[in-house]
């Protein structure tokens, strides 16, 4: 039924068990968005860390302008130009980065490479929705190049997240890893002509 919360799996005693504020949105996303790394990456699909890294890297630099503005040896009058020069600077940087979040990031949690031994030249690009005030959670599995000739149309799952829950806020996982890992079969299974 949905809206029940989950009875069978792991108890809420048990060690590595991964628990949720049931009335925190954020809370929920983050764990359900973790498990889904966990579970694709333990089949074989190695994290792609280059999106992460440029993000890191533009945001490193927007701190040393920030920074190079404040602490200038010079008083203000001075270092007009120069703050004016940061100013343009900072605000270039930051819609670089905001451009690269809205363009590629958008919901993605995770991209990864092609599994070692495959024959696919794209890898996987994971998103996932889960609207405020909602329980419904939306988990995509797309390629990252789509355009590729080895990309599969995207394939896509949409639960309750009461079916994940128990009462008390555990997660349990064989539950979600089932669901998870169907969901990529299902993304493997597609073939380019079904588009």
């Amino acid at each position: 039924m949905k809206g029940d919360m989950a009875t069978n799996g792991t108890s809420s005693s048990g060690k590595g068990s991964k628990k949720a504020n049931l009335l925190d949105h954020h809370s929920i996303k983050n764990i359900l968005d973790e498990a889904v790394t966990e579970t694709v990456t333990s089949r074989g699909y190695i994290e792609d860390v280059r999106m992460s890294n440029t993000k890191l890297f533009l945001g490193t630099i927007i701190i040393v302008i920030a920074l190079l503005a404040q602490f200038y040896p010079k008083k203000f009058p001075e270092n007009k130009n120069f703050l004016i020069g940061c100013i343009i600077s900072y605000i270039v940087f930051n819609g670089i980065l905001q451009l690269i979040m809205y363009t590629k990031e958008k919901n993605a949690i995770l991209f990864t490479y092609p599994p070692a031994g495959s024959f696919n030249s794209t890898g996987l690009v994971v998103s996932s929705k889960l609207p405020r005030f909602s329980d419904m959670y939306t988990l995509t599995v797309a390629s990252v190049d789509p355009k590729s000739i080895s990309a599969k149309p995207p394939v896509e799952l949409t639960k309750s997240v009461t079916q994940w829950f128990t009462k008390d806020g555990v997660l349990v996982e064989g539950l979600f890893w089932k669901d998870v890992d169907g969901l990529i079969n299902n993304y493997a299974r597609e073939s380019k002509k079904s588009k």
